[in-house]
């Protein structure tokens, strides 16, 4: 017997496992229905909006994600709780939460309503869920590839004259790329795929997971599926190719 094969065989049996939900596109639902004004405006918004989302998640949280490095082991274990919580929140609980936390009866959704701002089914309200969604998973992920930088590296490139800011543009940052690029896929495909806290706080615009309820209950599985297949076609895509980018893209 090879001595690779079960390795072989265990990778096969998973991969098959993990792609076996894809064989119920080819299950016999009838006639496939196509609704292309539904199908853009949820592309549109899901799409749209969460880049929003992900640039502020990425803006605010690798450096926070950094910073992390130098601060006390207390600070990290406290910052660590409160990152876990937010991850580990269901999604339905951290809707119901944030509608009220924003809601008109507090003092802060009474201010944004005083402002103008609508604190609910709106964009706005559709950015914010997402933020909290993927902060999370963003900032643990990073937090993990800027811990498996050797600082022995970071040192010895400042030791030859380096300023900090060149030692984490040209080691810190090329060294962590790939942690930082699973970071970011796995908050991308959290927010585009956010459907219980969506559906609480912002069911309007309707993204793609609820436009998929609202087509699953108005029409039938005829009416998803053409959606579903579009989504994934154009969700998935992005972390995979954000993966081989950079993998194979050297640095300076």
């Amino acid at each position: 017997m090879p001595k690779d094969l079960p390795r072989t065989l265990a990778l096969s049996l998973t991969a098959l496992f993990l792609l076996y939900p894809l064989w119920g596109l080819a299950s016999p639902v009838g006639h496939w229905q196509w609704d292309a004004s539904g199908l853009s405006s949820a592309l549109a918004t899901s799409f749209g909006l969460t880049g929003v989302a992900l640039a502020i998640v990425v803006a605010v949280g690798t450096p926070l994600a950094f910073s992390l490095r130098g601060a006390t082991r207390s600070t990290r274990i406290a910052f660590e709780a409160v990152v876990l919580l937010s991850v580990l929140m269901p999604p339905l609980a951290l809707g119901l939460l944030l509608a009220l936390a924003f809601g008109p009866a507090t003092a802060l959704g009474g201010l944004l309503l005083h402002l103008g701002i609508p604190t609910s089914n709106n964009p706005t309200a559709f950015v914010v869920t997402q933020i909290y969604a993927s902060l999370g998973y963003y900032l643990l992920g990073a937090q993990a590839a800027f811990e498996a930088v050797p600082r022995e590296l970071e040192q010895s490139a400042a030791l030859l004259g380096l300023a900090p800011r060149e030692v984490l543009w040209r080691i810190t940052l090329p060294l962590a790329r790939l942690g930082l690029a699973a970071a970011l896929s796995l908050a991308w495909v959290r927010a585009l795929g956010e459907f219980g806290a969506i559906m609480v706080t912002a069911y309007y615009p309707h993204g793609i997971p609820v436009q998929l309820w609202v087509d699953l209950q108005d029409q039938g599985l005829p009416a998803v599926l053409p959606l579903l297949i579009v989504f994934l076609l154009t969700a998935l895509p992005l972390p995979w190719a954000l993966r081989l980018l950079v993998g194979t893209r050297g640095y300076a």
